[in-house]
C-alpha cells in the first residue's frame, strides 16, 4: 500500500502528459470565434463602489433637512411671532454679507463672536485636558486612588454648568476667566471617567510581563498603557468638547461682553427672532464640525481595522 501511495502520482503525472502530447494544439481562441475578436469589450465593473450606499448617505440627511424646513414653512404660514424660513434665509444673507464688522464692542459682526467663543472654549478646553487625563490614567492605575476619587466625581459630575458660574465670578472678579472655569469644570469628567476606564480595561497579562521585565512606571505608561487607553482617550475627548461648546453659550448669555452666547442673548433684547434663528444653525454646525474633527482623529487611531 506505500508503494501504491508514492507511485500514484507519478504515474498519474506520466499519463496526463502522454496524453497531452498526444492531443492536436489547441487553435488561438480568436481564429477559433470571429465574433468574439469583433465584439465591443464590456466595461469594467466598479464593484468596489455601493452607489445604492452613497446615494442614501447623502440623500438621507438631505431629505430630513427637508422635512424640517417643510414642516416649519407649514407652520409659519399664518404670520406670527416665529418667522419663515425665507424671511430667515434672506435675513441669513445679509447677516453673512458682512460677518466682521465691527462698530464698538457691543455691535461686532456674528463671525467675531464666534471666533470669541471658540478662543474660550479652546482655552477652558485644554486646561480641562491637560488636567483630566494624567487624572485618569492616575486613577485606572492606582486602586488607592481610585476610591479616594471616584466618589467625588460621582458626587460632583451631574452638577449644572451654570451652578459653577457664581463660583468662578466670585474667585475671578471678571466674566472672561469665569466662562472659562465653567468650560473647564464641566468638560473635565468625561475626559477622566473614559481614561480611567481604558486604563483598568488593559489586560492584566501586559502589566504582568512589564513586571517580570522590571520596566519602569514611565516605561509601563508610554509603552504599554497609552496605545491601548488611546481609543478610550479620543472617545472622552469628543464627549468633552461637546459639552465644552454647550456650556460656553449659556456661560455668556450671563456673563455678557462678546461672544455667540451674549450675541444670541443681544438679539433677544432687540426682538429679532431671525437672528436667534441663524445662531442656532451657527451653533449647531459649529458643534458638529468640532465633533466630527474629532471623530476623524479617533478614526486615525483606531486600531478596529
Amino acid at each position: 500500500m506505500v508503494s501504491a501511495v508514492f507511485h500514484a502520482p507519478l504515474e498519474a503525472a506520466a499519463a496526463s502528459a502522454a496524453a497531452a502530447s498526444a492531443a492536436p494544439p489547441a487553435a488561438p481562441a480568436a481564429a477559433a470565434s470571429p465574433l468574439a475578436a469583433s465584439a465591443p469589450v464590456p466595461a469594467r465593473s466598479r464593484a468596489g463602489i455601493d452607489w445604492r450606499a452613497r446615494l442614501i448617505a447623502i440623500g438621507a440627511p438631505l431629505a430630513g433637512m427637508a422635512l424640517l424646513v417643510g414642516l416649519w414653512g407649514l407652520l409659519t404660514l399664518k404670520p406670527g411671532s416665529i418667522p419663515s424660513p425665507g424671511a430667515t434665509f434672506d435675513a441669513a444673507v445679509a447677516l453673512f454679507a458682512d460677518p466682521f464688522y465691527d462698530k464698538g464692542p457691543n455691535d461686532q459682526g456674528i463671525g467675531w463672536n464666534i471666533l470669541f467663543s471658540l478662543e474660550r472654549v479652546a482655552v477652558g478646553f485644554g486646561m480641562a485636558a491637560a488636567v483630566g487625563i494624567p487624572l485618569g490614567f492616575l486613577i485606572g492605575r492606582f486602586s488607592l486612588l481610585n476610591q479616594m476619587v471616584a466618589p467625588l466625581v460621582s458626587l460632583l459630575r451631574p452638577v449644572s454648568p451654570l451652578a459653577w458660574l457664581p463660583i468662578g465670578l466670585l474667585v475671578f472678579k471678571s466674566a472672561d476667566p469665569a466662562a472659562i472655569w465653567t468650560i473647564f469644570i464641566c468638560s473635565i469628567w468625561p475626559m477622566i471617567l473614559n481614561t480611567a476606564q481604558g486604563v483598568q480595561r488593559v489586560p492584566q497579562d501586559y502589566l504582568n510581563v512589564a513586571r517580570v521585565l522590571n520596566l519602569s512606571e514611565w516605561k509601563i505608561v508610554t509603552k504599554i498603557l497609552f496605545p491601548a487607553v488611546l481609543p478610550y482617550m479620543l472617545t472622552g475627548v469628543r464627549l468633552s468638547v461637546g459639552t465644552a461648546w454647550l456650556v460656553i453659550v449659556a456661560a455668556e448669555m450671563l456673563t455678557g461682553g462678546v461672544g455667540i452666547g451674549f450675541w444670541v442673548w443681544d438679539e433677544w433684547n432687540n426682538l429679532n427672532v431671525q437672528h436667534i434663528l441663524i445662531a442656532i444653525f451657527v451653533i449647531g454646525i459649529v458643534g458638529l464640525l468640532l465633533e466630527q474633527a474629532l471623530m476623524f482623529v479617533a478614526r486615525r487611531f483606531s486600531y478596529d481595522d
